[in-house]
């Protein structure tokens, strides 16, 4: 079934959680936005504004504009399936 819903990643390009969750994206050959944030606080501010609970780690994954969390929430969903239905709506 092919991708439906627009995914969204914030990242640091030296973060090793950033490299999973992106890994994760790719290796189910999901298409994202990835929007680099190093060095760049008042960007980081801002999309804290967006996430669940005002979170300022990275990275930040947005399906359909909804705040998903992290890389261990990514990985969550994928495990118990939920991820494929929220991507393919």
């Amino acid at each position: 079934m092919p991708q439906t819903k627009e995914i969204k990643i914030y990242t640091w390009d030296q973060c090793p959680f950033c490299q999973k969750a992106l890994a994760l994206l790719n290796s189910k050959g999901l298409k994202y936005e990835q929007i680099r944030l190093d060095g760049d606080e008042a960007a980081r501010d801002q999309m804290s504004k967006t996430t669940k609970g005002n979170r300022k780690s990275m990275p930040q994954v947005f399906i359909a504009g909804n705040s998903i969390g992290g890389c261990d929430d990514l990985q969550a969903l994928d495990a118990s399936g939920e991820l494929d239905s929220l991507v393919n709506g």
